[in-house]
């Protein structure tokens, strides 16, 4: 059993050095002028979500029906309006929260003065001022020195 640990072990520690190895390999090619450049900015963009009118509708339901049921006679049907017109406004913004995104947006000032904007769906491992090349049309972008 202990053998079986000291094998796993050096196997995986044969993996990270590899794939160490194949992200400096990837880093050290040579740059052109459109697969390398300096990073300018990182921003996470948060992007508010459009309202299909469906929650507009329920939330219009919902507090028509709760209004209805405080008061009588013409104060009953002041608290329908009223909280059907407040229920329509609260799912709506509901919906909207719900529906909302966000990406990431970088900003890379390439060695021929051109920018490219690209988006990730999570963090890239880049931060401003960095100097860096793109792989895979952008999809990745690895450090490089110099």
């Amino acid at each position: 059993m202990m053998r079986t640990i000291r094998h796993s072990a050096a196997v995986l520690a044969t993996i990270v050095f590899v794939g160490a190895a194949s992200q400096a390999a990837l880093a050290q090619t040579r740059c052109t002028s459109t697969t390398c450049g300096v990073v300018d900015r990182v921003d996470l963009v948060e992007k508010k979500g459009q309202g299909s009118g469906l929650g507009l509708i329920a939330g219009g339901v919902v507090g028509g029906v709760l209004g209805h049921q405080i008061g009588s006679g013409r104060g009953n049907t002041a608290a329908t309006i009223l909280g059907a017109g407040a229920g329509a406004y609260a799912g709506h913004e509901i919906e909207k929260n719900a529906k909302r995104s966000s990406y990431w947006s970088v900003a890379i000032r390439m060695d021929n003065g051109r920018t490219r904007n690209l988006t990730y769906t999570s963090q890239p491992p880049v931060h401003e001022g960095e100097r860096v090349r793109l792989i895979d049309g952008g999809r990745r972008l690895v450090r490089v020195s110099g």
